[in-house]
């Protein structure tokens, strides 16, 4: 379970995040940190999200990889944040592909 203690200084960003369904699962997923997690439910793949967001910043915290972890992510830092690359589009395209048998 996540536990805040060793972050004490916090900051609010916006990350897009795309949630799927495949099957019976939800899977929700950020381009934004190459992040994904999935649930029996919406909700539950939602809260499962939020959670590990907040241990990925945690553990590169404790590291003390946060620059580095962050900007191999296209991350960018102005002045004492950092900001997430910005999603230009989200759209669905039609490709023509083999037939798989």
């Amino acid at each position: 379970m996540y536990n805040n203690r060793n972050m004490d200084k916090m900051f609010n960003v916006s990350l897009p995040v795309n949630i799927l369904r495949e099957g019976s699962k939800f899977i929700a997923y950020t381009p934004a940190l190459e992040l994904s997690t999935e649930g029996n439910t919406f909700e539950e793949a939602k809260k499962n999200f939020e959670e590990a967001v907040l241990i990925f910043f945690e553990e590169i915290t404790q590291e003390k990889k946060t620059e580095d972890a962050l900007s191999s992510l296209g991350w960018v830092r102005v002045n004492a944040k950092f900001v997430p690359p910005t999603m230009v589009s989200t759209q669905n395209e039609t490709f023509s592909i083999p037939l798989m048998q």
